[in-house]
């Protein structure tokens, strides 16, 4: 198949540093490049009104085109000009915004729900597949641990819950590592005022660290922390951290069940208290399990033939049509 795939116009594909929905694009190309397709990705582009025009004109002959990009979706779904198939993925969680976008994009635009916590949240909005991130398992590859330490990688919010990570740390009597991004006002106000204070100065101060090194980090971290309290999406971070044998320890929201076996390969936390006495019981995780996991359920490759069966699904048949929301996908 010809698959065309627009990425979101402001970070490029791979991201050179952080980036979870540009590299979850940059692993659905190669993965569908290496499946024999030939994929034209469509990076980099400003503003984005004229980056998804472009697009969609570069991309007129593809047999699918896959739109990562938030506006792009509703312009194909308002064209009155033929267009091949157009899938879109939601990166982002189901707001009321959001839920009024879809479901002007869903009549004619197949959506990809990236778990089946987000599809809960989408409604009465037809998903038409549930399909997993993958990760590249050739470079999140298996690490031995013991590097004593924790590690918590996200953004600087407080929905990611970053204060919290450093209580549980702390409480906890062991060192965190922060590997996070402080350049927008929101993030910079968000740790001044909620992060800083809780740090002693012989804490590690927090980091931007290069993929090479949030990879190694991860490698040789205790466990991941995530305490989330959103619906979060999906959390590509706790499948990366699998990956490198790391377990990771979140609380129950969103796609967390989904992505954590609880006892196995990591522990699903009702608050900080649990986490904190579930790190005492880290020694009864086994690190092969963490990767074993990455490898069944959410490695690159899957991904890439999940989306390959959606697409040659829509392909064949008549097309403008609505998606099925009871569709899903085996492996998802």
């Amino acid at each position: 198949m010809r698959i065309g795939v627009i990425a979101p116009p402001s970070i490029p594909v791979p991201p050179p540093a952080y980036g979870g929905t540009e590299a979850v694009v940059d692993n659905l190309a190669r993965g569908l490049s290496a499946l024999g397709h030939e994929v034209r990705l469509f990076t980099v582009g400003e503003p984005e009104v004229a980056h998804v025009l472009a697009a969609y004109e570069e991309l007129a002959d593809a047999d699918v085109i896959h739109d990562h990009t938030a506006l792009g979706p509703l312009l194909a779904a308002g064209s009155s000009l033929p267009t091949p198939p157009v899938v879109t993925t939601a990166h982002g969680a189901f707001d009321a915004m959001r839920l009024r976008s879809y479901a002007r994009i869903a009549e004619t635009v197949a959506v990809v729900a990236v778990s089946r916590a987000q599809r809960r949240y989408a409604r009465r909005i037809p998903i038409s597949a549930v399909i997993h991130h993958g990760v590249d398992l050739d470079t999140y590859t298996d690490g031995p641990g013991g590097g004593g330490y924790l590690l918590f990688v996200g953004r600087m919010s407080e929905d990611k819950g970053v204060h919290r990570a450093v209580r549980i740390a702390r409480r906890a009597g062991r060192m965190l590592v922060i590997v996070t991004t402080i350049r927008e006002p929101a993030e910079r106000r968000y740790y001044e005022e909620r992060v800083a204070p809780l740090l002693r100065p012989d804490d590690p101060q927090p980091i931007e660290a290069p993929l090479a090194q949030r990879v190694e980090l991860m490698r040789h971290a205790d466990a991941l922390l995530s305490p989330i309290t959103w619906p979060e999406p999906f959390g590509l971070v706790m499948a990366e951290s699998l990956a490198c044998g790391t377990p990771v320890l979140a609380f129950s929201y969103g796609a967390a069940p989904e992505i954590i076996d609880h006892g196995t390969t990591g522990y699903l936390c009702d608050g900080e208290d649990q986490m904190v006495a579930a790190l005492d019981r880290l020694g009864e995780l086994d690190r092969v399990a963490c990767r074993n996991a990455a490898v069944t359920r959410f490695a690159a490759e899957r991904m890439a033939r999940d989306h390959e069966h959606l697409y040659r699904r829509l392909t064949a048949a008549p097309w403008p049509r609505r998606g099925d929301s009871t569709a899903d996908l085996p492996s998802a």
